[in-house]
Order: structure tokens, then sequence, then C-alpha cells
């Protein structure tokens, strides 16, 4: 999967190609502090004065740098995929390496305080699943179609709580369903939906 990054991500990571290598790494370093605690005015302001450029400028790296590394992080991309979304930002090799490094050393602890922070969207819990057969009718003078029944839990979402959705279905239906998304899975990591992703705005 490839990231899609928006023209103002974009702008805002623009940034740091203009700095050294090692405050690319003390960037990331922030971005990984004011996930855990929040954003500090002064961390930017004295960022701000170190690197003689104006305060939006740093925080909106910092902040360019968080998106990058929360959206990798929750979607799990791998290396090369990784490399393959920032490779839109036009940056050199070196940075490009330096901004794997970052995701690489930090993706655990980054879903890790993703997963501890609410969320008003149901998560998956469970799911029970159970197959319905009639064996035999007399008044049913055709072929009886089993039906699968799924009741899938979900935790979370804006009260908290529990809730479950009841889904049913054919055999067939199901299958067919199966085999279209593997389908559209596999399609994802083909080079040709690579080009698309990287040409998208």
């Amino acid at each position: 999967m490839l990231l899609v990054l928006s023209e103002d991500h974009k702008e805002h990571l623009s940034f740091l190609p203009m700095v050294d290598s090692a405050v690319v790494g003390e960037f990331g370093r922030i971005a990984l502090e004011f996930l855990r605690r929040g954003t500090s005015p002064k961390i930017y302001e004295g960022a701000a004065r170190k690197l003689s450029v104006p305060v939006e400028t740093v925080q909106h790296g910092v902040e360019g740098l968080m998106f990058l590394m929360t959206e990798s992080s929750k979607h799990m991309i791998s290396e090369v995929d990784f490399l393959d979304s920032v490779l839109v930002l036009g940056f050199g090799e070196e940075l490009n390496q330096i901004l794997l490094q970052l995701y690489l050393q930090h993706h655990a602890q980054i879903r890790s305080i993703l997963s501890q922070l609410p969320s008003n969207l149901p998560a998956y819990h469970n799911l029970e699943w159970r197959l319905d057969v009639q064996l035999a009718s007399r008044p049913l003078r055709q072929q009886v179609v089993p039906t699968v029944t799924m009741r899938l839990l979900l935790a979370g979402g804006g009260d908290g709580g529990r809730s479950s959705r009841v889904l049913q279905t054919d055999p067939s239906s199901l299958l067919h369903l199966i085999s279209t998304l593997e389908a559209a899975l596999a399609a994802m990591k083909t080079s040709h939906a690579r080009r698309i992703f990287r040409n998208i705005k």
C-alpha cells in the first residue's frame, strides 16, 4: 500500500532537504515526543531560532513528519512501499533513507501510542459464523441453498461499548467476495498500481 500525500503535506515536508540530516533526526524525535505528550510552542520557537527560520516553517515540518510516520505506522506499510510513497516528494536518496530509518526505528512505538488514543470509529473485535442447511423438506422439490450467517462484533466507537452487525449470504457469493478482495490486494502490489498512486495528487 502506498500513502497518498496531499499538496499541503508535500509543502510542509519540502523544508526537510534544506536542513542537515541530524536536524531531520531531531525533528523525528520531536514528532514522537509530541505524539506522546502533545505539542509545545516553546520547542518550535527554540528550533526556529537555531535554524533562523519562521516558527511556522518548523511547526509545519514537524507536523508533516508526524503525519508521515503515523500514517505509515497505522497501515504497517513495507520498506519498499514507504520509499515509493516518499519518492513523490523529490528528496535525495540520503534523506529518503533517513526517513526510512526513522520509520523502521519508531513504527512499533507509534502503533502502541496510536492504540491508546480514543477513537470514534468501531474496531473489529470478533467474528462468529454459522452455516444453515435445510436437509430435507417435503414441500420443497428444488435444491436448497445453504446460508452463511455471520455476526461481526465491534469494539469502541463513540459510546465506547460493544456493538454487532449480522450479515447473511450464500457460500458462492461469499467465495466470490473473498476472491475479489484477494485480487484487489494482489493488484495493489503491482508496479502499475504503484505508478498510479505515485501520480495521484
